[in-house]
């Protein structure tokens, strides 16, 4: 199915009042490592994990955790590796693809979450379409924010001349050292700007320079390629900006060519930073995608 522009007009007060105070914060013990986790939602609910991307944190999801609450939903949104203070290895290798998906789930284990909705944005899709490869049998559905399928995205910076333009930054970030002294400012000036009370979080976050460099550590560790997308039966929804500034077209219309399952492409008037930039055309399909693949939507 393809949609372009927004959904049917979504509200919700509960999304407009949520707070830190709102949400409960846990470190969570997994993979031998220590995460910072926010965690909220009725107990019984159905699970939700909601992985951040760069340079943010669990805090970009608050204000989506407080909807997903509201209809029913267990929410978990993790600090991951690199970005919790407990879980920053120091070798780049320890970034590669299929340790940090190996992250979700031991997350998920340690919640007593057999099978549960993930829902990634930035970094944190790229995460996510790595799960859905390594681990389909554990999820209900997937939701991608802005990041294409990985081989589509990969294929996009190879051979499109807008993508490799689009994604000059991630040489940049091989840089020994210089990448680390500039993040800061950077991510205040293209990034943080209308973050609102995120901005705090991702102050504290990224000050110590150990934390910069684990986050960048992510794109160094790309290059060593330990695993290969293919197709998707995971019910999957994706969601992509036509005004993104760091994927074009290309990737997030290929795409397609690897789904074998459901799936649902939303088009959205919006750029890179979805949930803040649009948040009600996010959150309306969204909830509708996890409805559609609730386990008791699906009971005789």
């Amino acid at each position: 199915m393809f949609r372009f522009g927004k959904n049917a007009p979504f509200h919700s007060e509960a999304g407009a009042q949520m707070n830190e105070a709102s949400v409960d914060i846990q470190e969570i013990r997994a993979n031998g490592m220590v995460f910072r986790c926010r965690v909220c939602g009725p107990p019984g609910g159905e699970p939700v994990i909601l992985l951040h991307g760069f340079p943010e944190s669990s805090a970009m999801w608050v204000r989506a955790m407080g909807v997903l609450a509201e209809k029913g939903y267990r929410c978990l949104a993790p600090d991951q590796r690199g970005y919790s203070p407990g879980a920053r290895p120091k070798d780049r290798g320890a970034y590669a693809m299929d340790r940090v998906a190996s992250d979700v789930i031991a997350l998920a284990d340690a919640l007593d979450f057999e099978n549960f909705h993930l829902v990634g944005h930035d970094w944190g899709a790229g995460c996510g379409w790595t799960v859905v490869q390594l681990f389909p049998e554990r999820l209900l559905s997937w939701t991608a924010l802005s990041l294409p399928h990985m081989a589509a995205f990969g294929k996009a910076i190879r051979t499109v001349p807008e993508q490799k333009k689009k994604s000059w930054y991630m040489a940049f970030f091989q840089l020994p050292v210089l990448p680390e002294l500039a993040l800061g400012w950077w991510a205040l000036e293209r990034v943080w700007r209308r973050a609102g009370d995120e901005v705090a979080d991702y102050r504290t976050l990224f000050k110590p320079y150990s934390a910069r460099r684990a986050v960048l550590h992510w794109y160094r560790a790309v290059r060593r390629r330990t695993v290969t997308y293919g197709d998707v039966r995971v019910p999957t929804l994706f969601l992509w900006g036509n005004k993104d500034e760091a994927i074009g077209r290309a990737g997030a219309e290929d795409t397609r060519r690897f789904m074998r399952g459901d799936y649902t492409f939303v088009e959205l008037h919006a750029g890179h930073w979805l949930p803040r930039e649009d948040f009600e055309g996010v959150m309306g399909p969204l909830l509708e995608h996890l409805h559609a693949h609730e386990r008791r939507s699906s009971a005789p």
